[in-house]
């Protein structure tokens, strides 16, 4: 009786699984089918399978729109918005961790609180008002900056908690045997946090690779536009190529899809082991 029960429950838990993971996978499926049918056919049958497969879709939206243009843009965004994170997050996280019974350490710490529940919209304004005075508008590094600083106030605080796991007797052993505050970090400290750190990095570079409202607010030519601001060139106030957008979304969705399939196990090991430690 004890192992029908096991079975059964298992069954419902594999059903249910498999179950979200159709509907998840469901409009990725939908991508991939629009890309590579003809306008006749979508207009035809949306969700109906192709008579033969169209891959001129993606030859003539990688032309159209740039796409390895503007994926070389993203990747330099992604790339140095998530090293400015993690290097600026884990020492500031460090440094409140190690001083919160300072009133100027917690303060900083409720004002990170406070930041990450502002709404980018009321920043939209004088942000852009600052990197225009800052020459940086339609600039990959303005973009890095406004991007890394979104991100940093979550990356600081998980940081933060983070470091409080870790025993205080072991930097004062390390202190002891003439460990300088900066080797202390870089050499026993940082290593400690590799667990948070690729978490981190990974979470942030799936946000900054998709991210939309900076990148409309401050890459507006043609130039330095990144993969999300591309798909906008498909549609037009009278018409749109739903066959070719679909076709460069695919194609922009693969290099992030690789890298989450490969990050992945590390952010889970990450999570848990923050958990663990906690």
């Amino acid at each position: 009786m004890i192992k029908s029960k096991f079975n059964m429950g298992m069954l419902t838990q594999r059903v249910f699984v498999f179950g979200m993971g159709a509907i998840f996978l469901f409009p990725f499926l939908i991508s991939i089918l629009l890309s590579l049918k003809t306008k006749v056919e979508t207009s035809k049958d949306v969700l109906g399978l192709p008579e033969k497969l169209n891959f001129q879709n993606y030859i003539d939206a990688m032309e159209q729109a740039n796409i390895l243009g503007s994926m070389f843009n993203s990747i330099v965004v992604t790339v140095f918005s998530v090293l400015i994170v993690i290097v600026v997050a884990s020492s500031a996280g460090y440094a409140i961790a190690r001083n919160y019974s300072s009133r100027l350490y917690r303060g900083y710490e409720s004002l990170l609180m406070a930041a990450m529940m502002i709404p980018f919209q009321t920043l939209m304004i004088p942000v852009y008002k600052m990197l225009r005075n800052l020459e940086l508008l339609n600039t990959l590094p303005g973009a890095i900056i406004m991007i890394a600083g979104i991100n940093m106030p979550f990356a600081i605080m998980m940081f933060v908690g983070f470091v409080r796991t870790i025993p205080i007797e072991l930097e004062e052993a390390a202190m002891l045997e003439g460990c300088g505050k900066f080797k202390l970090f870089t050499h026993i400290i940082f290593p400690i946090l590799k667990p948070i750190t690729v978490t981190i990095g990974v979470l942030d570079a799936l946000w900054a690779w998709n991210e939309f409202n900076i990148s409309l607010i401050v890459l507006q030519k043609d130039a330095v536009k990144t993969i999300p601001m591309q798909q906008y060139v498909f549609f037009s106030q009278h018409s749109a190529n739903y066959n070719m957008a679909f076709a460069a979304a695919v194609i922009s969705m693969v290099p992030i899809i690789i890298f989450f399939l490969f990050a992945q196990k590390h952010i889970v090991a990450g999570m848990t082991s923050g958990a663990v430690k906690g």
